[in-house]
């Protein structure tokens, strides 16, 4: 976003530097334990499974002289053409023609049809680094310097930096060929701010990661958390969520032999939370059938789909 104003003059050393980072990649690629790993805090859910993040999630962190605000964005979906898939894509391509500089992340030694359709949205104007992830993972670095050769062919990157999200390998170099290519703008948030995103929405989040997590073999991606009441007094916060799924078969899926595997994702989400919000939560979770509601436009606004 490059719509906001310059606070000092190009030629000051001290001059802050504002931008927004769009991560982008195909789906599973670890866009979101990138962005975890760059601002130090975890804001966007993981999971081993594709299609985990589902709305744009805004990571920031401030140091020194320089704000950078990262958007995680869902991975860019071509197999299934539902409601919900629509949505997601246009999350994506909004974000990245939104962005002052995009990192296309990719995982090293793979590059297939998604990554390259991934690429062919990322707008010409816009600076864009190439982040080779699981970098460690090569064992023979001989290999990694043609494949990064091989991508790099194919746009023109602004740098190429190979990195290793989970053992946060070469973040610091990655946020300095970003840094180049931030504008010169006043801070859009607080020093302290890691987020935009409200406590009732990452409550909402927290519990997906969850359903993902114990259910997530099982369970088809037609389901989602909507928290229908939040509550705060002083230190506690009270979360009451429904868990929305397409069938009745879905319900006992995630509700187990005698509610323990929904036992098991309160719990965990519940732990989750505390340690995010910092204080004591009580959390309370059903299960209801909603069906049709990944293929209704109206419904996924509702539900907080943009």
């Amino acid at each position: 976003m490059t719509d906001l104003a310059p606070t000092e003059s190009t030629d000051s050393p001290d001059a802050f530097r504002c931008g927004y980072i769009a991560i982008v990649g195909r789906p599973n690629v670890g866009k979101s334990t990138l962005m975890n790993a760059l601002i130090g805090a975890k804001v966007s859910i993981t999971s081993r499974k594709a299609q985990t993040t589902r709305h744009r999630i805004t990571g920031i962190q401030t140091i020194d002289s320089t704000q950078y605000i990262y958007v995680d964005t869902p991975g860019f979906q071509t197999r299934h053409a539902n409601a919900l898939n629509k949505t997601l894509n246009r999350t994506v391509t909004n974000t990245l023609t939104a962005s002052d500089v995009i990192l296309f992340l990719v995982e090293a030694g793979t590059f297939g049809p998604a990554d390259q359709q991934v690429l062919d949205l990322i707008p010409s104007s816009v600076p864009c680094v190439l982040v080779i992830n699981k970098a460690d993972r090569i064992k023979d670095k001989a290999v990694l310097l043609p494949f990064a050769q091989q991508i790099a062919s194919k746009h023109d990157f602004a740098a190429v930096v190979p990195v290793s999200a989970t053992l946060r390998f070469q973040l610091d170099n990655l946020q300095g060929e970003i840094k180049k290519h931030l504008p010169l703008n006043a801070p859009v948030f607080g020093v302290d701010d890691i987020t935009d995103r409200s406590e009732k929405f990452l409550a909402a989040e927290i519990v997906r990661e969850k359903v993902f997590r114990f259910v997530g073999d099982e369970l088809p991606y037609t389901s989602t958390v909507v928290i229908e009441k939040f509550e705060q007094e002083g230190d506690l916060r009270r979360v009451f969520a429904a868990i929305l799924v397409e069938r009745d078969t879905h319900k006992s899926m995630v509700i187990g032999q005698k509610g323990a595997r929904l036992k098991d994702i309160s719990t965990q989400a519940r732990l989750d939370m505390a340690r995010l919000f910092g204080g004591p939560v009580y959390l309370e979770i059903w299960v209801k059938v909603k069906s049709g509601w990944a293929d209704n436009e109206a419904g996924l606004r509702a539900y907080g789909y943009e």
